[in-house]
């Protein structure tokens, strides 16, 4: 990482000084010597703490979160859960240990390069905000002075810096404004080419005095957020090989999910590409959330079935809706409390209103949408952040293709559906559909 990959802290900024002239000039001798033995006089002689040449500071990566620390009572049982999967996604890098510090967790790893890993993988984990890769040391102010220096020399190329010290209580003797006077002078005087600047530096040093440690890190990045995946619930997911469904599911588990993703296949009609699609699709998904298994549908025999039983323009309608009794059966067979979909209102003719509204008829759980509202572009866009895109734009025959009508129904009346539905053998199919689904245990 450089000086052009930092990010800043949410909040919490601590007023710091405008230059090394106001550094050292308050009190507080007592306060010093108990934290570093430095002469405790005015002026400049704060700095002639004796600094150790090159010390080694533990490497960390701090993994910051904001909602789950809004928890009130449940706060532990959520900070237990993502710790629990950042351990699961951390697993394949030995030696690391995660530990929870004061409203954050903390990753001990064993070099700088190891830290930068951890965080590239703990960004993606849903409930985490932002992380830093950093030094820990002892709360003496020559360890904090040379980690600080140490620190900066890996943000370089940069011209300028500021010191956000703070400490997280009083059992730490210096206050957190004196703390950034303290380190501003000492860096000043060793890195005297150097700005000090308070408004847009180019590094922005953090130092955090908590638990008996003085944790010290610049380089820091935004992570995805949301909450930990299995603090929510579980879910029935639609999940389709296209590129819809899959940020749906996504968005789904960054709100704390866990899900089953149910995919209509169009065999015996047609091959089993779309299978394979979501079966890749849900490898990319798996290491950044948790989708527990996946259940298959044979379904191209009873969309014939439908299309030669109802009118041309319904045909979609009625897919639906027995993709949806499905996935009802679904979700009681395996705990789950609501359905998803990658619906995004009047995407499609089966996305309208009425149509919605026909389809939602035969569901006994809600159905959630977290697409209703977001157009085609930006849901291409996140799922190429997501690396799904190139998978779902792959050719490939599947159920929604099949036995489609010419001039499909935008705006179907929920009576004169309902009066056809009373007509089809829907029991008997889903009695069928259930004895021959295809389940993935994935968990």
């Amino acid at each position: 990482m450089t000086a052009s990959n930092l990010g800043s802290m949410n909040s919490e900024d601590i007023a710091s000084t405008e230059g090394a002239e106001d550094i050292a000039s308050a009190g507080g001798a007592e306060d010093i010597e108990a934290v570093g033995g430095a002469k405790a006089v005015e002026g400049v002689e704060v700095f002639e703490v004796e600094v150790p040449e090159r010390a080694h500071f533990p490497f960390i990566c701090l993994i910051h979160y904001h909602e789950v620390g809004l928890k009130g009572k449940n706060r532990s049982s959520f900070e237990s859960r993502l710790k629990k999967n950042i351990e699961k996604n951390l697993a394949d890098i030995d030696g690391v240990r995660v530990s929870r510090m004061s409203g954050r967790l903390l990753a001990s790893v064993k070099s700088w390069d190891e830290a930068c890993e951890v965080a590239e993988i703990a960004a993606h984990v849903p409930g985490v905000v932002r992380v830093s890769c950093g030094v820990r040391t002892a709360q003496r102010l020559e360890d904090v002075y040379e980690a600080a220096c140490q620190t900066l020399e890996r943000c370089e190329p940069y011209q300028s810096f500021k010191v956000d010290a703070r400490r997280a209580n009083t059992n730490f003797p210096i206050d957190s404004m004196r703390l950034n006077q303290l380190i501003g002078a000492w860096l000043h005087e060793r890195l005297s080419k150097k700005l000090i600047k308070m408004k847009e530096p180019d590094v922005k040093l953090h130092v955090e005095m908590v638990e008996g440690s003085a944790l010290i890190y610049a380089h820091t990045r935004k992570a995805v957020g949301g909450l930990p995946v299995g603090s929510a619930g579980s879910v029935v997911c639609l999940l389709s090989a296209g590129l819809d469904s899959p940020v749906a599911a996504w968005r789904m588990m960054k709100r704390g999910a866990t899900v089953t993703a149910l995919h209509f296949s169009g065999r015996p009609e047609t091959g089993a590409d779309s299978e394979y699609l979501v079966q890749e699709i849900i490898e990319v998904l798996s290491p950044l959330a948790g989708i527990e298994r996946l259940c298959i549908v044979a379904f191209g025999s009873y969309q014939r079935l439908i299309a030669d039983a109802v009118p041309p323009e319904l045909r979609v309608i009625f897919y639906r809706r027995l993709m949806f009794a499905v996935a009802n059966r679904v979700a009681q067979r395996f705990g789950a409390r609501a359905l998803v979909t990658g619906e995004s209102l009047g995407q499609v003719a089966s996305q309208t209103l009425d149509n919605i509204r026909a389809t939602d008829a035969v569901a006994s759980y809600p159905v959630l949408r977290p697409l209703i509202g977001t157009d085609k572009q930006e849901i291409i866009d996140e799922a190429q952040r997501l690396k799904t895109f190139e998978i779902s734009s792959q050719s490939h025959e599947d159920c929604c293709t099949l036995f489609m009508p010419r001039h499909p129904e935008t705006h179907a009346k929920l009576p004169h559906v309902e009066t056809i539905s009373a007509t089809l053998p829907i029991e008997t199919w889903l009695t069928q559909i259930m004895e021959s689904l295809e389940v993935s245990d994935l968990s």
